[in-house]
């Protein structure tokens, strides 16, 4: 499959091509690609803040801690169901909508090469600093391109791709229904109800069960859920990277930081929901 640049102009929504290092629309907007790879499309007044997204921290704990392979089973799980939702294509465009720092899109962009699908990828994250590990993670020659850039604004034409996935991104129907083509694929995975309850245990007074939302969406067919569970055992600084690439870090008291810093050992579950759409 031909190499293409997919991007569109997040400033007049034409069409972006590679100009020596810098994407450039017709209208002659330009975005310099950076050295790591991918090409920040986020314009200063589609910020909420100056850094917006994950922080470094964030970034290199969640990178840390993944790297290790705790979510590795869901992961696996992911791409046996993609592969075989998507047997039988020779080519196809797939993007992933909040990406991070790339360790899911490697894996996915991996097994879809593997099984013989030609597979052109999108990446897309809000936060520079993942966007910048993520495009670490792929070499030049590859059909990949990452961006940064907020999922509630894709600089992504309409009906351009075959597949969108998401893994714990935050959810904007009409964006992903815009640019899914007809009869393309949604995924997404989501938390299971007793996700890290482990955790939640040690850190807070009064645990609590996370709210697995409906499954129906309106324009999308549902297939299928897959729910993957596992039991995990952390230990010393696996358990600040965990804590620390979760929300849970930002929204905990002082004290329940401080009973997560003391934590040497951690047994907890992990609960998983891949949630498989149609396009209508």
């Amino acid at each position: 499959m031909e190499h293409q640049f997919l991007f569109n102009c997040p400033v007049c929504g034409q069409p972006l091509s590679l100009d020596g290092n810098s994407f450039r629309c017709p209208s002659g907007h330009s975005f310099d690609r950076a050295r790591s790879g991918y090409v920040n499309l986020l314009l200063p007044d589609g910020k909420h803040a100056k850094l917006p997204g994950d922080n470094r921290q964030m970034v290199n704990a969640r990178r840390e801690f993944l790297e290790k392979g705790f979510y590795r089973p869901m992961a696996d799980a992911l791409c046996r169901e993609l592969v075989r939702e998507l047997e039988g294509k020779d080519t196809l465009t797939l993007l992933d909508a909040g990406c991070g720092e790339g360790y899911y899109t490697r894996l996915v962009y991996d097994a879809l090469t593997a099984a013989g699908i030609s597979t052109q990828l999108l990446g897309l994250d809000i936060s520079k600093f993942a966007a910048e590990k993520a495009a670490k993670r792929f070499r030049a020659e590859e059909p990949v391109q990452i961006g940064a850039a907020s999922i509630f604004h894709m600089p992504v034409a309409d009906a351009s791709c075959d597949v969108v996935i998401t893994l714990f991104a935050p959810f904007c129907r009409e964006e992903f229904l815009r640019v899914l083509k007809k009869g393309g694929l949604f995924a997404m995975v989501i938390p299971g109800a007793r996700h890290l309850f482990g955790l939640k245990q040690a850190v807070y007074d009064q645990p609590y069960l996370n709210e697995v939302q409906e499954y129906p969406i309106e324009g999308l067919t549902f297939l299928r859920s897959v729910p993957v569970e596992d039991t995990i055992t952390l230990r010393d600084g696996e358990i600040m990277d965990l804590f620390m690439m979760t929300p849970y870090y930002y929204k905990t008291s002082a004290e329940g930081q401080r009973r997560a810093a003391d934590l040497t050992k951690l047994t907890t579950e992990t609960s998983f929901e891949i949630l498989l759409y149609g396009k209508d």
